[in-house]
């Protein structure tokens, strides 16, 4: 069992940063997998950044450029720096960890937390 705690969200203006963290309960550095999804209303829960072993890192083509995920292995964060925010950044944002134990894929989620842009 992986237990997440996600924090850093809030209320920022167009043009401004943000940095999210995702705190682990198991070292992240031995995290199999570790990404950030994002659910807005009306819209469907997007996969916006990941580090996995298969894959290398991914990132949606609506925050290439301006968002970057890290894994902090001082602090056993799995962290997302968003840059030049936009409304359309809005919306609760969620920590996945995919860990495989004894060959058995395991999926875990944090609560989230919301973040908002205004214009």
């Amino acid at each position: 069992q992986v237990q997440l705690v996600e924090s850093g969200g809030g209320l920022v203006q167009t043009g401004e940063s943000l940095k999210l963290s995702c705190t682990a309960s198991k070292d992240v550095s031995s995290i199999y997998a570790v990404g950030w999804y994002r659910q807005a209303p009306e819209r469907q829960t997007e996969r916006l950044a990941s580090i996995s072993e298969n894959v290398g890192t991914y990132y949606a083509d609506s925050v290439k450029g301006r968002f970057t995920i890290s894994r902090d292995k001082a602090k056993n964060t799995i962290d997302l720096q968003m840059d030049n925010l936009n409304p359309d950044d809005s919306g609760m944002y969620y920590c996945n960890v995919g860990d495989v134990v004894e060959g058995i894929y395991h999926d875990y989620w944090g609560e989230g937390t919301q973040v908002t842009v205004s214009s």
